[in-house]
């Protein structure tokens, strides 16, 4: 029977647990303890990657950053599955065990960059790793109105009124007591102030 005072597996991986958390608290702590304070107006400005940082920042973020990011992120991971599958395929004694593995994990491979390359041509094509647009591309609507009504309104001539600041109303002899000036209005708008009542 093994003996109780033993840590068990699981015990082990408390043990690390809890030694790890120790640890990064008891730095944190220590550095707050142990730093100097002096804090100035430049130390506590943003970090713009060594630009002086000017004006607010709400601004609207361009959203080429994050295909950028995103397409980045995928031929980072990419990496991370080559790593393994060289180690596979460069393992001698693997090879020599049984040919058909060679040939199985370049294929594999072979397949896997395939497809991440025919995702980075699709990317490329659409233009989205342009950061300027070279061209500017109009938006086209399907709509059922013939192009000669266009045609027809752009080719007709209008005829443009001068401006008048302050128009006259002209009397309307439909309506009685209608006079030439400015009319007053229907209704008069009342405004109450906030804790006073009308009576």
């Amino acid at each position: 029977m093994d003996d109780p005072a033993q840590l068990t597996e699981f015990g082990k991986i408390l043990l690390i647990g809890v030694s790890g958390v120790v640890l990064v608290l008891l730095t944190l702590m220590l550095g707050k303890l142990l730093s100097p304070k002096k804090p100035t107006a430049e130390k506590l400005t943003t970090y713009e990657c060594g630009e002086e940082p000017m004006g607010s920042s709400w601004v609207s973020f361009n959203s080429r950053f994050y295909v950028i990011a995103l397409v980045f992120l995928l031929f980072d991971v990419e990496l991370v599955f080559i790593f393994p599958w060289a180690t596979v395929f460069g393992n001698t004694a693997l090879m020599a065990a049984d040919a058909r593995w060679g040939w199985f994990t370049l294929a594999e491979m072979a397949l896997f960059v395939g497809i991440l390359i025919v995702g980075l041509v699709y990317v490329w094509k659409k233009g989205d790793l342009d950061w300027v647009k070279p061209r500017a591309v109009l938006p086209h609507v399907s709509i059922n109105i013939p192009p000669s009504a266009y045609d027809r309104l752009n080719r007709e001539q209008y005829a443009v009124r001068k401006f008048d600041p302050q128009p006259q109303p002209e009397a309307d002899p439909k309506v009685s007591g209608a006079v030439s000036g400015n009319k007053k209005p229907a209704f008069k708008p009342v405004f109450r102030k906030p804790g006073k009542t009308t009576s």
